[in-house]
C-alpha cells in the first residue's frame, strides 16, 4: 500500500500542515484575570519572539483595549475600542519589561504566582494633532491603527502630570505596569 493514496491523501496533507504550522507558530503566553479591571475582564498577553512584538488584549466589553509593543521600532500603540482611536508612543525601555520578562510574568500570572516589586507607572500626554502617516511606526502598528483616528503621545514626568484635569485612559498590564494616557482627542 502506497502512502498518501486517494483517501488517505487528505490525512497526510493535514498531518504535514500540522507539523509545518507548529514550526512557524508564535510563542504565546496567555492569561485570564477576572480581577484586572473588573470582575468581567480578561487580559491576554501574546509574545512573538521572531518579530520582537508583544500584544496585550484586555477584554472588558465596551472598555476593551489592545496594546502592541514593537521592540524593533521602539514604539507602542494602544487601540481604545470605546473611543475608536489609536495612541502611539515610544517604548520606555528603562521601565517596560523585556520580552522574556514579560513572557515569564505572564506565565507566573497564569499560575497565580505573584512575585516582584510593585507595578511601575508611565504617564503620557496626547498631542492634539491627528497622525496621517503611520508608516514611520512600522508595519504592525500601521496595520493595527489603520482606519482609526491616531494620535501620538509623549511621556510626561514630574509634578506637572499630577495636576492634569483632562480625561485619562488607564491600562494595567499584568501587575507590572500602570499606563495613564491623558488628553483630549477630536470625535467624529
Amino acid at each position: 500500500m502506497e502512502p498518501c493514496k486517494e483517501t488517505s491523501q487528505i490525512v497526510c496533507i493535514g498531518l504535514l500542515g500540522l507539523l509545518q504550522g507548529s514550526t512557524f507558530a508564535d510563542i504565546n503566553s496567555n492569561i485570564g484575570d477576572g480581577n484586572n479591571i473588573s470582575d468581567h475582564s480578561a487580559q491576554t498577553v501574546t509574545v512573538n519572539d521572531n518579530h520582537n512584538i508583544a500584544n496585550i488584549d484586555n477584554n472588558n466589553g465596551w472598555d476593551s483595549w489592545n496594546s502592541l509593543w514593537d521592540y524593533n521600532t521602539g514604539f507602542a500603540a494602544t487601540r481604545i475600542f470605546a473611543k475608536k482611536i489609536c495612541i502611539v508612543h515610544r517604548l520606555n525601555r528603562d521601565v517596560l519589561p523585556g520580552l522574556q520578562d514579560l513572557k515569564k510574568t505572564a506565565k507566573e500570572k497564569r499560575a497565580n504566582v505573584h512575585t516582584g516589586p510593585s507595578p511601575k507607572s508611565l504617564q503620557y500626554q496626547i498631542e492634539p494633532e491627528e497622525l496621517k502617516d503611520l508608516t514611520q511606526f512600522g508595519t504592525p502598528i500601521e496595520n493595527m491603527c489603520k482606519g482609526l483616528r491616531t494620535y501620538k503621545a509623549q511621556e510626561v514626568q514630574g509634578q506637572s502630570f499630577l495636576f492634569f484635569s483632562g480625561s485619562c485612559f488607564n491600562a494595567d498590564i499584568l501587575w507590572l505596569l500602570n499606563i495613564s494616557i491623558c488628553g483630549e482627542t477630536t470625535t467624529m
